[in-house]
């Protein structure tokens, strides 16, 4: 097995060795035909991956095809996605589950790639590179024109099979800069005006918060939370914990800084608004179970806790249906009926109704799944809450304006079923809050 492996990572990857990978024995391999067999089994992936890239560059090239040309040439409506680069994004990211962001990057490296480099696909397709390689030579010479991207690939093509992603990333940045320095120079001071914060969950209740800025200010910024962590002196925590806990205070718990609506006066600490959704019994701590924190998601009852009875925190009242968990009334008394039906479809739903994705409900417009009849309004499309749904922007104007997409919802379950025009359909449940 050892010898067989070995002779497959020697070949290289292709369509007749990759019907012999099902025959792949590994209670049979000592230490060095387990390496092997990694070695063969990424090859393989990359070569995969090479054949995913054409097949998404002819998705990408046909999203070029005005609607018109395909409907004259007697095509079908499952081929109008093609005419418009947003709901060939949308496609994709429903049948590949993924996020409509990560579909169009998806599809537009492997434009990239298919249109303009040739030989770095080349190196995918052999396995000897990977498609994160592949993919940051895309992304990086994306800003370059067709002959200064010539010059940094013919390079980097020579250097990328001995060199981990990071290398080749640093080394596109480095060769870019070689090759096009006025232009680097524009590209950043463009960059510097596109500066912004990011916020993500990660798992267990925690999250990643930061910053994208120009490499200079994160230096100085690194260094202002170093030294705040250094004068926390010997303490129990590590260098990181210290690290973490400075940055907080520094942004947070600001010296001096003016209290407000739900600030806690005597720290100093800056008023903000976090919503929290918990069940009553887990809020009192008669029970144990998931929160739903505003623009994350699932946290632990004790993190819902030590929100909901921070000094200042104001409490609504949410009611849901036993048998599904959903929403299905808040609380009337604060606001006027629009007020508290928005405030209720927000609530019931949190995202963008798409899905594929995660879009927070309170930045989304709400949209009718029934059209409102502006001329009759008795005739249907009612705003009420069972017939309207979050969507953001994008695919608010997916549904509206492109052919063929079309949404229904079950007002037992709250499931929307979404239909493409390709005729597949994908579904979209909505959070529950019931153990």
């Amino acid at each position: 097995m050892d010898e067989w492996v070995a002779r497959l990572r020697e070949e290289g990857p292709g369509g007749a060795g990759a019907g012999l990978l099902g025959g792949l024995d590994v209670a049979g391999l000592s230490g060095r035909g387990l390496v092997d067999a990694l070695v063969v089994l990424e090859a393989y992936l990359s070569w995969v991956q090479a054949k995913q890239v054409e097949v998404l560059a002819a998705i990408a090239e046909r999203a070029e095809t005005p609607e018109a040309v395909i409907l004259a040439g007697d095509g079908r409506l499952d081929d109008v996605f093609a005419a418009s680069w947003d709901t060939a994004v949308e496609e994709v990211a429903c049948a590949l589950r993924l996020a409509n962001v990560t579909a169009a990057q998806r599809l537009k490296v492997a434009s990239l790639l298919g249109g303009r480099h040739e030989a770095t696909v080349g190196l995918l397709a052999e396995g000897r590179i990977s498609y994160v390689q592949a993919q940051a030579v895309a992304e990086q010479l994306e800003v370059v024109d067709d002959e200064v991207a010539g010059q940094v690939e013919a390079v980097m093509v020579g250097k990328m099979p001995a060199q981990a992603a990071g290398q080749t990333r640093a080394s596109l940045r480095r060769e870019i800069l070689r090759a096009d320095p006025e232009g680097a120079e524009l590209r950043h001071r463009q960059r510097v005006r596109e500066r912004e914060l990011l916020h993500y969950p990660k798992d267990d209740g925690m999250a990643v918060f930061g910053a994208v800025l120009p490499a200079q200010q994160a230096a100085l910024m690194e260094q202002a939370v170093d030294s705040r962590a250094q004068g926390y002196g010997d303490d129990g925590r590590s260098l990181e914990q210290k690290r973490a806990d400075a940055l907080f205070e520094l942004v947070v718990d600001q010296p001096g800084a003016v209290g407000g609506l739900g600030a806690d006066a005597g720290s100093g600490r800056s008023a903000v608004v976090v919503q929290v959704t918990v069940p009553f019994d887990i809020l009192l701590g008669a029970e144990d179970g998931p929160a739903e924190l505003k623009g994350y998601g699932p946290v632990t009852g004790s993190q819902a806790r030590e929100l909901a009875f921070a000094p200042g925190s104001i409490w609504r009242r949410l009611l849901t249906e036993p048998e599904t968990g959903l929403v299905v009334k808040t609380d009337p008394t604060t606001y006027r009926p629009t007020a508290e039906t928005e405030r209720h479809v927000i609530a019931r739903d949190q995202y963008c109704a798409f899905p594929s994705c995660r879009m927070p409900a309170h930045r989304c417009d709400l949209d009718h799944i029934r059209p409102f009849d502006h001329r009759h309004p008795e005739r249907g499309g009612p705003t009420v809450p069972d017939n309207l749904q979050p969507l953001c922007r994008r695919h608010h104007r997916l549904k509206t304006h492109h052919p063929g997409w079309e949404v229904r919802r079950d007002r037992r379950t709250g499931t929307t079923t979404w239909t493409a025009p390709t005729s597949h359909t994908y579904t979209n449940t909505p959070p529950v809050y019931r153990e």
